[in-house]
């Protein structure tokens, strides 16, 4: 008696653990019947009882202890060691339903879906009045579209929960999809019953009514409801709604017509008069609806989008006068506007019909008073100053972006050129600055490589090698193929007469990606003269000449140092003449020309 007393405190140890862990919520109260069960069997009945019960009794405590492990090891995540304890406990007892329950999920999981179908509707056979198993099983036929076999089992759920009031919802919506309506109206009723009459729940009865084909009940069902409110119009208006689509038109059309009279801007009525007018094709009470729904305040931005795509189609279809459209636009754009939504499609539809940028500028201003971080709308207006070159308009918008838009890399990058343009290094080197700040991980590497390489040569430009050499290094680490870069690179290295062979690699990548560009090709023979290579770099010097359409003062005075390099004395004296022909006094430097002088009265190549 000692040994079996042990025993039963050890199970009175496990089940206290087992009653904290979360998995067992739904199970807790059953399992403390049980376990009671067996306590008081075994104090008071075991030594009277015969070979049989005992061994009951013995299966019973297996069944228990095994299952508690079981859920402890799915606890720890030892998903295998759970599925095969619960496995054993149905070989002991196959008339408990939790281990068949917790089996079903291991199935799903294992996408053995018909066999999780199966452990869950055994668990629900032998335990029926069990609410977590019943919904289980319902959402589980759901997924597998047996619809009629969810609705049986849902139905006996929201018997066992009346206060679930979303589970009514779903066998509504399951009665529906099976065209089941007497009982998704009579699902209706009781949902109507704990909620309370409805404009909601009186429109999907009388749909419901109207799918049956029973006209007579669908109207009175809204009938009822505008009666029960005879002074809200919008009730009237589903009343009339619900008149038309039974095929009472002329009675909706009256109430519509009513309705408007007492409340002109009634915006449903509105719109039910427009579709009853469209169908009978009546163009002028058609536009005079349109009209008066695009004007009205109570009208949505939907509505509004919805009608003027639709005015803008018809509109091309009969010819494309953009005439009546902008009107519109015009009388919508001049009224309070909640959001940008008409602006924007205005000015894509001025877009369309190709109109000046001047003229789509308008909404476009109009879309950022309203909505002044809407990066799209300032890109192009940003694009139309540019093309108007209007650097000071470039720089302002891009700086409001700065407050509105500040991870946006583009108004930097618009910004800083900007500066650039108008010889504001400083500023245009703080745009750059700016611009890198934002990088991340997900930053475009086309955009960051060219901030980065117009970095540096604003760098370069201020007299700053080491940080321009550092800013192309950067740019190239985000796009090794920066053509731009590469060039510029290997220049500024050729200038400077060190590594001379990263230019050359550098150069040749330029040349091979644009054989005719002249600039890329000046570059490469350059860096040849540089190198020593110089009937190499006559080659190219040539090739640079024919694809320049308008020659330059330092491709000239290039070829004539590399024709004298090359040994070509004369043809070196005629291109550092050309090249002085083609000096401008205002773009190129001073320095420039005093050279190109001293090489002509000298005859020869004088090093810089």
């Amino acid at each position: 008696m000692k040994k079996n007393t042990n025993e039963i405190l050890k199970r009175r140890s496990l089940f206290r653990y087992a009653m904290t862990a979360k998995h067992f919520d739904g199970l807790r109260s059953r399992l403390v019947t049980h376990f009671s069960f067996l306590i008081f069997y075994f104090s008071f009945l075991i030594p009277h009882s015969s070979f049989g019960v005992q061994r009951l009794y013995s299966d019973s405590r297996r069944y228990d202890a095994l299952f508690l492990e079981a859920m402890t090891e799915r606890q720890k995540g030892n998903s295998d060691a759970a599925f095969d304890l619960l496995h054993y406990c149905i070989s002991i007892d196959s008339t408990r339903s939790e281990a068949y329950y917790y089996l079903a999920y291991y199935y799903s999981v294992l996408k053995q879906r018909e066999t999780a179908m199966t452990f869950f509707e055994k668990a629900v056979e032998l335990e029926p009045d069990n609410s977590i198993y019943l919904e289980t099983l319902g959402n589980a036929y759901i997924a597998q579209r047996k619809y009629k076999e969810a609705t049986g089992i849902l139905q006996r759920f929201f018997e066992k929960n009346t206060d679930r009031t979303d589970v009514l919802g779903l066998l509504i919506q399951l009665y529906e999809q099976l065209e089941d309506y007497d009982n998704a109206i009579a699902s209706l009723s009781r949902l109507e019953i704990i909620e309370g009459k409805s404009e909601r729940l009186s429109y999907a009865k009388s749909n419901l009514y109207t799918q049956k084909g029973d006209k007579k009940a669908a109207i009175a069902e809204m009938k009822q409801l505008a009666d029960q409110y005879p002074n809200d119009n919008n009730y009237r208006c589903l009343y009339a709604n619900t008149l038309y689509v039974n095929g009472q038109k002329k009675k909706a059309v009256s109430i519509y017509d009513d309705i408007l009279e007492q409340e002109p801007d009634n915006r449903t009525a509105q719109l039910a008069l427009l579709a009853y007018y469209s169908d009978r094709k009546d163009t002028v009470r058609v536009n005079e609806y349109v009209e008066r729904v695009l004007v009205n305040k109570h009208a949505t931005t939907e509505d509004r989008i919805r009608l003027m795509r639709q005015v803008i189609a018809d509109n091309e279809q009969s010819g494309g006068d953009s005439t009546r459209v902008l009107q519109l636009f015009h009388r919508m754009l001049n009224m309070p506007q909640s959001d940008a939504e008409i602006a924007i499609l205005c000015a894509a539809y001025m877009s369309l019909k190709n109109m000046p940028n001047d003229s789509i500028r308008q909404p476009l201003e109009q879309v950022l008073q309203i909505t002044p971080d809407h990066a799209a709308a300032r890109l192009q207006l940003v694009s139309y100053a540019w093309q108007a070159e209007d650097r000071d308009r470039v720089i302002s918008l891009c700086q409001d972006a700065r407050q509105y838009n500040p991870d946006e890399m583009a108004f930097y990058y618009y910004q800083g050129i900007a500066y650039y343009q108008k010889k504001q290094l400083d500023d245009a080197l703080d745009a750059f600055q700016n611009g890198i700040s934002v990088i991340t991980q997900e930053s475009d590497p086309n955009i960051v490589s060219d901030f980065y390489g117009v970095m540096g040569d604003l760098y370069h430009q201020k007299g700053m090698d080491k940080e321009a050499f550092a800013a192309y290094d950067s740019c190239l680490a985000w796009k090794d193929d920066n053509i731009s870069c590469l060039n510029n690179y290997a220049y500024y290295l050729s200038i400077k007469n060190i590594r001379l062979n990263d230019a050359e690699r550098m150069s040749l990548r330029t040349v091979k990606a644009e054989p005719n560009n002249a600039t890329y090709l000046d570059t490469y023979a350059w860096v040849l003269f540089q190198l020593g290579r110089y009937d190499e770099a006559v080659t190219y010097i040539d090739r640079t000449l024919e694809n320049d359409s308008d020659t330059t003062v330092v491709m000239l005075e290039h070829a004539g140092d590399i024709y004298y390099k090359a040994g070509r004395h004369e043809k070196a004296l005629e291109f550092w003449q050309k090249a002085l022909e083609h000096f401008d006094d205002e773009a190129d430097e001073p320095r420039q020309k005093e050279i190109l002088i001293r090489k002509i009265k000298l005859k020869k190549y004088i090093k810089e």
